[in-house]
């Protein structure tokens, strides 16, 4: 089969446009259609990345033009011809996330999916890509990090031909241009790279790949614990560096980030600030992706549907499971404490227990509606919905704990993960591809462990109900409360709320309004800007210093804006909101101590001391 082939430059850095020429040898005799994919995996929501695709033209093969009409917002239709066929068009790259497409004189970086049409019915067809440097002196330093596999006679980092087996490799390796950072380590035996783009200040790039290594070979343990294989021959974490950002992008050998350059270690502090530990998470959780999403998937994702939304109660599984190891996987591999583990994992417990969207919605219902809700929130959301990230993390954890007590700490989590992998993971790319349907996750569990998690399992994620944390933690000899971080060592009265959240600045606005709550219950709502708390006027910074004057149901009186309309709300002050809750181990007995350092992976159960 001949290889439909692609080059595609910077053709204008300033005007931020890929020029992108697409030629295939054998076209369809009746006339080719060619298409776009309107979203990308692991980012559920519909985006029409073909709004971005500038001009269009075709050619046949003695270079005239010919005829290309749209037949739908992402596809095109070209006129029959015996020939080839060359497509040649612009695509403005603007969006600096990892999901889409960017481009300027610092640099670039672009998904496939945002791109690369594909001729419809030859989804299987080899790809070539030849990758140009953009013209003039100042992109002589550039360079090219990628998991796409390079083609002969270019060279690793270098502008140049490269090859994908099909359109699904092909979208599924993003690609960075410009001057960036570069270190490389070894996770047992594959090649990792680590390439940080934007300007960094002290950029302890040891450190980090150290770090990272750690991370990797502990997840890579974690699912083939005799062989230590990895699923890939390399791998490509990609960062954008920027001001203020955050956010990943999972792919099949390679991940895109995007965070703050403060996050980022510097050389001589040996210190782990919470920025860096964030970030170190975000790594673990789309490197986890390796072999949770990109190759263990859901039935509805093999293969993808790109041209519309594909639906599947599952994510939860694949992102809220994936969730619960991100952090998990810091603290086995040694790189965050204990002690910090119970912090991070209190602030989650709080964030989902925070919205009464969690006595709405159920993670299977948060999975299936991502499209529409998750991925659309508006300033009801906490009212309506939960996240299968963070409440999909708790079902983990939730399942985890069950497991290993219910075996007597024989079998856990782990053991699942491992089942997934071996059943439906491993062999993907290599055999016919084929997902976890829909119903199946509790009966593999059962498989994998000789657990039937029963009731535990529908209220957790078919249910509404809030997870019995407290009493799975009672085995590992954890207790669990809340902390509302009002009162401390000072013993202060605790702080009121309005019961809502806003939005800072000149103004203060109610960004959203907790259902129950004092404002609420007021008749205020979010988009309304406060004017005055009992006569003194209010801003965006000094909200919180006015009520701080105030005790725990106090009675006030608020004036705010409502469409340009003043009203006044008389309102009973709240307590204040459960910031996190405190997770603390206790030390005895040795038995119960035992059971929590097999779950962390502290080193008395790795046989340290």
């Amino acid at each position: 089969m001949k290889p439909i082939r692609y080059t595609i430059v910077p053709k204008d850095p300033a005007a931020h446009l890929f020029e992108v020429t697409l030629t295939l040898a054998d076209p369809d005799p009746a006339g080719q259609r060619f298409t776009l994919p309107v979203w990308i995996p692991g980012s559920y929501m519909v985006r029409e990345f073909a709004r971005n695709i500038v001009t269009l033209r075709a050619f046949n093969d003695a270079g005239r033009k010919l005829r290309i009409d749209k037949t739908d917002k992402q596809t095109w239709q070209a006129a029959p011809t015996s020939g080839s066929i060359t497509l040649r068009y612009d695509v403005y790259a603007w969006d600096m996330s990892v999901r889409a497409a960017h481009l300027d004189d610092t640099g670039g970086f672009f998904n496939g999916t945002s791109v690369f049409l594909s001729p419809v019915g030859r989804e299987d067809a080899p790809r070539e890509v030849t990758i140009e440097r953009p013209a003039g002196d100042a992109y002589r330093r550039w360079r090219v990090a990628t998991a796409l596999p390079e083609a002969r006679g270019t060279k690793r980092y270098g502008f140049g031909a490269y090859r994908a087996e099909n359109y699904d490799e092909l979208i599924d390796h993003p690609v960075t241009l410009g001057e960036f950072a570069l270190t490389t380590f070894e996770a047992h035996g594959v090649p990792h790279d680590v390439a940080i783009a934007g300007r960094v200040v002290g950029l302890d790039l040891e450190r980090l790949a150290a770090d990272l290594k750690r991370v990797c070979e502990a997840q890579i343990a974690l699912f083939e614990p005799k062989t230590k294989r990895a699923p890939m021959s390399r791998y490509v974490f990609m960062t954008q560096a920027v001001s203020d950002g955050y956010g990943g992008l999972e792919h099949r050998a390679s991940t895109a980030l995007i965070c703050n350059r403060s996050d980022l270690p510097v050389k001589g502090r040996p210190e782990t600030t919470e920025g860096y530990r964030t970030y170190l998470g975000l790594c673990s959780h789309e490197y986890f992706h390796t072999w949770n999403v990109k190759r263990i998937k859901p039935a509805a994702f093999a293969p993808y549907d790109l041209s519309r939304e594909s639906y599947t109660s599952l994510l939860w599984l694949f992102e809220g499971v994936t969730s619960y190891y991100d952090d998990l996987m810091l603290v086995r591999s040694g790189l965050i404490s204990q002690d910090d583990y119970f912090a991070m994992l209190g602030r989650t417990i709080a964030g989902v227990q925070r919205g009464a969207g969690r006595l709405r919605q159920s993670v299977a219902e948060s999975s299936f509606d991502a499209w529409i809700k998750y991925y659309r929130q508006d300033e009801n959301a906490t009212n309506a919905i939960v996240s299968y990230y963070t409440k999909g993390s708790l079902v983990a954890l939730a399942f985890d704990l069950a497991i290993r007590a219910q075996t007597r700490h024989r079998k856990s989590l782990d053991d699942v993960m491992r089942l997934l992998w071996q059943r439906f993971g491993r062999d993907f790319y290599h055999g016919k591809p084929h997902g976890v349907g829909e119903d199946d996750v509790k009966a593999l569990i059962a498989e994998a462990t000789g657990v039937d998690l029963g009731r535990l399992f529908d209220d957790a994620v078919s249910g509404t109900r809030d997870l019995p944390l407290a009493a799975l933690f009672e085995p590992f000899g954890v207790t669990l409360a809340p902390d509302t971080g009002a009162n401390g060592s000072t013993g202060a009265p605790p702080k009121p709320t309005l019961g809502a959240r806003t939005r800072g600045g000149a103004e203060c606005t109610l960004a959203a309004v907790y259902e129950g709550g004092a404002a609420h219950r007021a008749g205020l709502s979010a988009g309304d800007a406060l004017v005055a708390l009992d006569g003194l006027r209010v801003t965006g910074s000094n909200l919180d210093a006015l009520l701080a004057r105030y005790r725990v149901g106090d009675k006030v009186e608020i004036h705010a804006f409502r469409h340009d309309e003043l009203r006044v709300a008389r309102l009973k002050l709240d307590g204040p909101e459960v910031a996190r809750y405190k997770l603390t181990a206790q030390p005895k007995p040795a038995a119960t101590r035992a059971h929590r350092d097999a779950w962390l992976g502290l080193p008395a159960a790795r046989g340290g001391k």
